[in-house]
Order: structure tokens, then C-alpha cells, then sequence
């Protein structure tokens, strides 16, 4: 009992400890090895927040961490260039690992991927666990309410990560704040987590957009706050991935944000032209301001001449929008420049050389806007609903107003097997570098044929053999040499 209160003591010594600046701050946190955000032991003498703006100051502490690198740059890495979409890029060994289906669990990116995804948890859990006991009248009862709805919403969005990127992972909805040797069996599964199983993660997923729901206001002009159609719509994301698949709540979650007021914009382009930001078709919008704060440097790692940049178009995606004769959205989401004289890639001629152009201010700081969700992603998810329950009319439907916006024709798909490819071509084109590709080709069953038929330079297959085991990632050696409750995922 000495030598594991010793080592608890040392845990927390390690952990860091939480505290709540300026309402407008965005609270700037590194990360720690285990990610489990802590309150000051000395709070438990009384309300963790005594004041409305200590609340709504860690409230925007956890909406300052989609700013981070996770969802400045490897949001993107992870959906995109694990995909057929793109290559890494760049010349950083933890992205070839991911591009090549070839990680190691003691690879860099997942290990800080883990950290920033927990630690941005904990600061969500401290925010849902203790919003109710805020003593301060100025905090009203309502708005308690949508608190605790946003932040169970990026609660949610965060384990939505962990759940696709590792399967089962640990459940942490408790922040450590206070320690004796009575609460030894309390603290114990605090620190030192197992592995919940995925069932298990999406329900809690599933509970607390539920409670954002319930909560949170129904619109909003700045989009980044959540609102009840950002709820919806995770919702019918969630039902469509989790296994198995309920598509019957696919469509009501997805038919609830379409009746929300959202509209597709007129021009596809627009929606990349930073003159529309929070437009009519976004729903879950990250917005930058531009400022040493609040600038958006993840932009500048994906376009730009200064050195080679991450996540470079494939062959094989050029070829899909080349097939389509997709020139609209081909145009507003790769650049081709010339790079002669800066760098050489096996894959493009360094006379017409492919960049992402959805994030076009690349200056650092920079004010550019991120969309993470958009009203033609649950057009497509609502089509894909319609398929799987038997009306493939009505899918086509849904699937020509995507493809009429791009001055393309409708769809030829007329059997429930043709729509399921065509809708799954759409939503390549439609949702290119949006980092959404790899989780699609995932929970459709279709990554292990998709990827190992990806053709690179001149059409010619790219090798790769991925197995089953390789859908998910290795948990961070760093995190199993320090919880023995921790177990690796099968094959690594």
C-alpha cells in the first residue's frame, strides 16, 4: 500500500494542474504524456468555478483546443493522407509511417495525437462534472445548461477520434481532485485507465450528444459554437460508423439538419473563397482570427513554395476527378504550381506539381477558417441512409443536387450496388481534404480493397498490402510503459 500511494503521488506530481485565465482566452496547455487534465486539489474544499466567468473561461479552454496541432494539421494527415487521397509529404518519418500503413507504436504522431486528444478531455470533464455547482447568480440556470451541452459535444467529438483511430480506449468522464488512501479505488481507474470497449465508447459518445441536444442553442452566427445541427449531425455520423450501422437514425439525425435551415451554396468554390465564412452550408466551422492568438498556422504546412509541404494530392485522386470530368471541384480543391529548382518528388513533375487549394491564406498568422461539417457531407450521409434502407431513387436524388452545383450529370446508378459506389466516388470529390476519406472507406468496409488497388504515377499499382489489423492504430508505447492496464492492439 506505501510503495502504490508513493507511486500515485508521484503520478499527480507529474499531471498537470488546470486553471482558468480570461473569459476570451484560449487556454495554451502542452500536453502530457497521459493526457488526463487535472483541477487543484485545493478546489475540492469547494466549487471548482465560483464565478460565470471562471465557467465560460474553461468552457473556452476546451473549444481553444481545436486549435491545436491535432486539428490545425493531423485531423488532416490522419483522414487524408492515410487515404488514397494524398500522399505525406514533407520529409517527417511519423507521416511516411502513416501514409505507408507501416506505424510503429512508438511513432510520434499517434503518441501526441493520444496526449492532445485525452488532455482536451480533461478539461471537458471538469467542465460538464462541476458547470451545475456554480454558486455565482449570474450564472443562470439555462445557461448552465448549454455548458454542459457544448462541452459534452466536444467530448464526444473528441472520443469519436479515439474510437476510429484506436477502437477500444480508455473511458475517462471523471478529473482527479483530490487524494487519500480511502479513495484508492477511486482514484486507481483515474490514473491508470484500461481500455473500455468500443461499444462501450460509442454510447457515451452517443449519451453526450445527446445531451448537447437537449442543451445547446439551435443556431448560431459564429459556427464554431455548437448548435443543435452540429448535435444532429454528429449523430447521424456516429449511427453510420458505429457497427452495426442503424440507418433508419442515420436518416431521421440527418433529415433534422437538413430541415435546420442549412443551404448548399450556389458555387462550390465559394465555400473555399474565404469571402463566405460560416455560410449557410457550414455547420461545424473553426474560426481564426488571424492574430499571434489566433492565427491558423496549419494552413501554411499544406501549400506554399518555401519548403516541400504534407498531404500532396495523389495520382490517384487527380485520375478520379480527371474520369469525372469534375472540373469545378478539381479547380477549387488542387493547385498545380511549378516547384523547378526547390524540390523533387517521385510521384509529379516538378513543372506541374499538386498543393491543396481549400485553405488558401497560408501566411502565418493566418485567419483561415477550417469547416469540419457541412450540410453536402449529410446530403451524401442521408443518400447513403436511403440506399441502405431500399430507395435508391431517392438517394439518386440527393446525389444529383451534389453533382448539379458542379455542372456535372446526374448519376447513371440505378441497382442499390451501383448507388453504393457512386455515392461513395461523390463524396471522395465532394469532401476531398476535408479529412474525412479514411474514416468513410473504413466504416463502408471498403479501406483493405480501396487502398491495396490505389495506382500511382502512370496508373501503375502502388503496392500496398494492408490487413485487417491495420484499420487501427497502435496505442503509444509510451502510454503502455506507464499503465500495465493498457494493452496493444492485435498485430503490432
Amino acid at each position: 500500500m506505501k510503495n502504490l500511494y508513493k507511486l500515485l503521488i508521484a503520478s499527480l506530481l507529474a499531471l498537470p494542474f488546470y486553471s482558468c485565465g480570461k473569459i476570451n482566452d484560449f487556454l495554451d496547455l502542452k500536453p502530457v504524456d497521459n493526457g488526463i487534465a487535472v483541477e487543484n486539489a485545493a478546489t475540492a474544499k469547494g466549487p471548482t468555478f465560483k464565478t460565470a466567468n471562471a465557467a465560460e473561461a474553461a468552457l473556452a479552454g476546451v473549444y481553444g483546443d481545436l486549435r491545436n496541432e491535432y486539428f490545425e494539421l493531423d485531423y488532416f494527415v490522419n483522414g487524408d493522407a492515410q487515404s488514397d487521397d494524398a500522399y505525406a509529404g514533407a520529409d517527417n518519418p511519423a507521416n511516411f509511417q502513416i501514409d505507408d500503413y507501416n506505424i510503429s507504436p512508438t511513432n510520434a504522431n499517434i503518441k501526441r495525437d493520444w496526449a492532445y486528444l485525452y488532455s482536451t478531455i480533461g478539461k471537458a470533464n471538469i467542465v460538464i462534472n462541476n458547470v451545475d455547482s456554480v454558486p455565482d447568480p449570474l450564472l443562470t440556470t439555462d445557461r448552465k445548461n448549454e455548458i454542459r451541452g457544448e462541452a459534452s459535444f466536444l467530448r464526444a467529438f473528441l472520443y469519436f477520434q479515439l474510437v476510429q483511430l484506436w477502437g477500444d480506449v480508455p473511458l475517462q468522464l471523471k478529473e482527479f481532485k483530490t487524494f487519500s488512501a480511502a479513495l484508492l479505488p477511486e482514484v486507481y481507474p483515474i490514473l491508470f485507465p484500461s481500455r473500455a470497449p468500443s461499444a462501450e465508447v460509442y454510447a457515451q459518445i452517443i449519451t453526450d450528444l445527446e445531451t448537447a441536444l437537449a442543451n445547446v442553442k439551435v443556431t448560431a452566427l459564429n459556427k464554431t459554437l455548437i448548435t443543435k445541427g452540429a448535435a444532429n449531425a454528429m449523430l447521424a455520423k456516429v449511427y453510420a460508423t458505429r457497427e452495426p450501422h442503424d440507418w433508419t437514425k442515420v436518416l431521421a439525425y440527418c433529415n433534422d439538419v437538413i430541415a435546420g435551415g442549412y443551404s448548399l451554396l450556389p458555387s462550390y468554390d465559394q465555400l473555399w473563397d474565404n469571402a463566405h465564412e460560416n455560410s449557410a452550408e457550414a455547420i461545424f466551422e473553426i474560426n481564426y482570427e488571424g492574430t499571434s492568438s489566433s492565427g491558423n498556422w496549419g494552413a501554411s504546412m499544406f501549400r506554399g513554395l518555401d519548403w516541400k509541404k504534407f498531404n500532396i494530392p495523389s495520382n490517384d485522386l487527380v485520375a478520379a476527378f480527371d474520369a469525372e470530368k469534375d472540373n469545378i471541384r478539381k479547380a477549387a480543391s488542387i493547385i498545380f504550381l511549378n516547384i523547378t529548382g526547390k524540390w523533387s518528388d517521385s510521384h509529379w513533375p516538378q513543372t506541374n506539381y499538386p498543393f491543396l487549394n481549400k485553405y488558401r491564406i497560408f501566411t502565418s498568422p493566418s485567419p483561415q477558417n477550417y469547416i469540419f461539417i457541412r450540410l453536402a457531407d449529410l446530403m451524401l450521409l442521408k443518400a447513403e441512409a436511403l440506399n441502405e434502407t431500399g430507395d435508391v431513387t431517392g438517394a439518386a436524388a440527393l446525389v444529383n443536387q451534389i453533382r448539379t452545383r458542379v455542372s456535372l450529370p446526374n448519376t447513371s446508378a440505378a441497382s442499390q450496388a451501383d448507388m453504393r459506389l457512386a455515392i461513395e466516388k461523390e463524396r471522395r470529390l465532394e469532401l476531398a481534404f476535408e479529412g474525412v476519406r479514411w474514416y468513410d472507406l473504413k466504416r463502408t468496409g471498403r479501406a483493405i480493397d480501396v487502398i491495396n488497388a490505389a495506382k500511382g504515377v502512370d496508373g501503375v499499382n502502388l503496392g500496398y498490402s494492408i490487413a485487417l489489423y491495420q484499420l487501427l492504430w497502435p496505442i503509444p508505447q509510451a502510454e503502455l510503459d506507464k499503465n500495465s492496464q493498457l494493452t496493444q492492439n492485435p498485430g503490432y
